[in-house]
């Protein structure tokens, strides 16, 4: 009995990969190539992923890099806008998981999660909140990225880039908003009224 090998699994491939194609251009078949290279991809990201299993954590990488694309691929058209999403979000996955299974020592990793959960957020944000308003998202994102960095982590020094980021945001965030006008003169009268009780409070 011949022991398995891997140019077996190929010419399978090769061999389906060839009928669906030629299924599409006969009319037999819509998307083949697409459902073809879309479940190779995602075939093989599943095969990185089972690789956790022994213990190989760094397999978490390729694998969701490989299932995301595979699944961008069997998205729909209809679902087009949200490609960016799926892939974002499973490479933010992988991150996720490195954290959770060794918080002590993957601390690091919720940086990337964070950003890339963000990222694929402002992804499928609408267009009409504008440039301003995705990247007021972005930057709220980023803050709370590091807000939770401080909290779960016990980074001290967290604190600082989430405040920064955070008022940032939304200072971008507001500006966009059509409220923006009133929300400014609403700062203003508070930031006012602190320092006229803070001056008649002194004296």
């Amino acid at each position: 009995m011949r022991r398995f090998s891997p140019r077996l699994l190929i010419g399978v491939l090769l061999i389906l990969g060839g009928i669906l194609a030629l299924a599409q251009s006969m009319g037999l078949l819509k998307n083949a190539t697409d459902l073809f290279f879309g479940g190779i991809f995602l075939l093989a990201g599943l095969v990185f992923l089972s690789m956790i299993v022994g213990g190989n954590w760094w397999a978490v990488f390729p694998g969701a890099a490989l299932a995301g694309i595979g699944l961008t691929i069997l998205l729909p058209q209809s679902l087009d806008y949200a490609a960016g999403l799926v892939f974002l979000g499973c490479l933010a996955l992988a991150f996720w998981y490195v954290y959770l299974s060794n918080r002590a020592e993957m601390w690091w990793s919720l940086i990337p999660a964070g950003v890339l959960s963000t990222l694929a957020i402002v992804s499928v944000l609408p267009e009409r909140i504008g440039a301003f308003g995705t990247g007021g998202v972005f930057l709220l994102g980023l803050a709370l990225t590091f807000l939770l960095l401080a909290l779960v982590a016990h980074m001290q020094w967290a604190y600082w880039p989430a405040g920064v980021l955070g008022v940032i945001g939304a200072i971008t965030f507001i500006s966009q908003s059509d409220l923006s006008s009133y929300v400014w003169a609403l700062i203003l009268i508070g930031a006012g009224v602190v320092f006229l009780f803070r001056y008649f409070v002194k004296r």
